[in-house]
């Protein structure tokens, strides 16, 4: 007799009901998140199974599966399905005969072997191939089996379990950078907490040298006070705030550095130095900022500009906007990106400026005036990222649903869209100026050590680009 594992009601097998030879199976795809998900339920953190870089050096070259993975199987099949609701395990005796590697496609067979009148028990014999009917597993069960009828309906819809490992994003990101040279960094006003951890977290990974630029004594106090080591960093003394910003883009200016990093000092201290025609850093484009987003529920990196920068952006500034997003792309290694401008709504409104603006640089794309991206626009925040809504409304288009660059109306939606992914959907943020001689790190002051640093990565990538153009110029 063979069970149906696609029934929805559950209903289970009495002793009486069943027969030496009776079999049920059930069939189960190994994902990696089953390995995370029995690591932390189990608190089995063998790192054959829970660490992709020991695993690739171990006995079997891949992540496997916990051995009790498969043997949990077992006793899903025996209590959901055969003998079913009511089933109490007793003993088992099962032998592990090779390994379960992630994709791997296995199937639980249990089968009757005997029963014992006397108290109830029955003896099964049990058995998991793989998709290549190769046996992994194999034994015998044995349980108290249901001497009731049973029945409900089974539950259809489980509730989604998804694992968010945000430290592994941030290690990916940081091995962007592996074997890459430091960047010197000028960082303005590190004098709290996360401003000074954030650059000598950036230094011990070996992405930045910082050069802190700031009153002496108050950020050797704070390093003391939080037990921060800054052996091998450079300080120079400034004044206040003010000045640390002013000698901050002098190191740029003269070439010690080649990037530039906010420290605990106010946005508008630092640009305005930055923005200064007499001794900033501007270049013929326009000055922009770009959040660059890992979003655990998204299957792109996010960038979204200009949020921090550009109060109200006209349609000319939104060209450097999207230029300088667009190579910050390149940068990053998105050949050509999917940029979408987005509005409130999808269709051309002549009372909505956004989807005017959106309109019109789609068709300047098209001319020449912005390259090395898709553009379509005016796009909701809903089709841009979604499929199914850019479905649902009926809109055709390369960019919907699979937005790379998200080119937001004004400052004000721009900043709100990016904290409500930092903050509700735990994104992994990092925050660039772009338009600018050099990169400029460009955080707010309530971000981590751990975004600071993801950010300075960003700024390495680009500052190595510039290198090598200029090197490939020359």
């Amino acid at each position: 007799m063979q069970v149906n594992n696609e029934q929805h009601t559950l209903a289970n097998k009495t002793f009486d009901e069943i027969a030496v030879g009776d079999s049920a199976s059930l069939t189960r795809t190994l994902m990696p998140e089953d390995v995370k998900l029995f690591a932390i339920m189990t608190g089995d953190f063998n790192p054959s199974g829970a660490a992709q870089q020991y695993s690739e050096s171990g006995m079997f070259r891949e992540v496997i599966a916990h051995g009790m993975w498969s043997g949990s199987l077992i006793s899903t099949l025996l209590g959901t399905q055969f003998p079913g609701p009511g089933t109490i395990l007793v003993d088992q005796a099962l032998h592990f005969a090779r390994p379960v590697t992630i994709g791997d496609i296995i199937t639980i067979t249990v089968t009757t072997k005997q029963k014992f009148e006397r108290n109830k028990h029955v003896l099964f014999d049990c058995v998991c191939i793989n998709q290549e009917n190769l046996t992994v597993v194999h034994g015998t069960v044995e349980v108290l089996a249901p001497t009731e009828k049973i029945s409900y309906l089974r539950h259809t819809h489980m509730p989604e379990v998804r694992i968010d490992d945000k430290l592994e994003r941030f290690d990916r990101m940081l091995a962007q950078v592996k074997g890459l040279e430091p960047i010197p960094t000028a960082v303005a006003h590190p004098c709290d907490h996360e401003s000074l951890r954030g650059p000598v977290m950036a230094f011990q990974a070996g992405i930045i040298e910082p050069i802190l630029v700031g009153p002496e004594s108050k950020i050797r106090a704070v390093a003391e006070e939080f037990s921060i080591d800054l052996s091998g960093i450079r300080i120079v003394n400034a004044a206040h705030s003010h000045d640390s910003a002013a000698m901050a883009v002098s190191m740029v200016r003269t070439g010690d550095a080649e990037a530039l990093m906010k420290g605990s000092l106010h946005t508008d201290e630092l640009m305005g130095e930055v923005v200064s025609r007499a001794n900033g850093l501007r270049t013929n484009r326009r000055i922009s900022h770009v959040f660059l987003m890992s979003v655990p529920t998204y299957h792109r990196p996010l960038l979204i500009t200009d949020a921090a920068i550009n109060i109200a952006p006209t349609l000319e500034d939104k060209v450097d906007i999207i230029q300088n997003a667009i190579d910050l792309a390149h940068v990053i290694g998105i050949p050509e990106p999917k940029v979408a401008i987005l509005s409130a709504v999808e269709t051309v409104n002549p009372k909505i400026e956004s989807t005017l603006h959106a309109a019109a640089l789609c068709k300047m794309a098209d001319r020449g005036q912005i390259t090395g991206g898709i553009l379509d626009g005016p796009l909701a925040f809903d089709n841009a990222v979604s499929i199914v809504a850019a479905k649902t409304k009926g809109i055709k288009s390369a960019v919907a649903g699979n937005a790379e660059i998200l080119v937001v109306p004004d400052l004000e939606s721009g900043n709100m869209v990016a904290k409500q992914l930092e903050y509700l959907a735990n994104a992994l943020t990092a925050g660039i100026v772009l338009g600018t001689r050099v990169p400029i790190v460009l955080t707010s002051r309530a971000d981590t050590a751990e975004t600071r640093t993801a950010s300075c990565v960003i700024a390495a990538l680009i500052a190595h680009a510039k290198r090598n153009a200029a090197s490939a110029a020359s």
